[in-house]
């Protein structure tokens, strides 16, 4: 498979079949990893509303706009607790790469989840 077909979360499927399917509103994230995953790859190719829609309420911005100039470059899964298909709450660790301006960089976080109503939300950075 090209890697223009790729999802940008890393995973071995093309964007419509993994994390383009959570971002058309098809389906949400089963697992608190595939939201994180799903919220990189908002991230990746410039989608604010689906961070926005995924984002708890308690803890979501009034908007959130993306920088120009960012393009995300790679997420490598270090880690997490819970966040199954049969938990409420997770935690998942990561890293993610990218490249502002020309220059490489990495954002290292722990993710909080909480799924409420069958539905995972991401809450904050621990």
């Amino acid at each position: 498979m090209p890697a223009a077909d790729r999802c940008p979360c890393g995973l071995p499927q093309p964007y419509a079949e993994c994390c383009g399917r959570f971002h058309d509103g098809g389906q949400s994230a089963p697992t608190a990893e595939l939201l994180m995953r799903s919220r990189y790859s908002a991230f990746a190719v410039g989608n604010p509303a689906y961070l926005l829609s995924t984002w708890h309420p308690d803890t979501r911005p009034k908007r959130l706009r993306l920088e120009d100039g960012q393009e995300w470059t790679g997420l490598e899964i270090l880690g997490g607790t819970g966040g199954g298909l049969l938990q409420n709450e997770g935690t998942v660790e990561f890293r993610a790469h990218y490249r502002y301006r020309g220059q490489g960089d990495t954002l290292h976080e722990n993710s909080r989840f909480v799924r409420e109503a069958g539905q995972w939300w991401y809450v904050s950075a621990l």
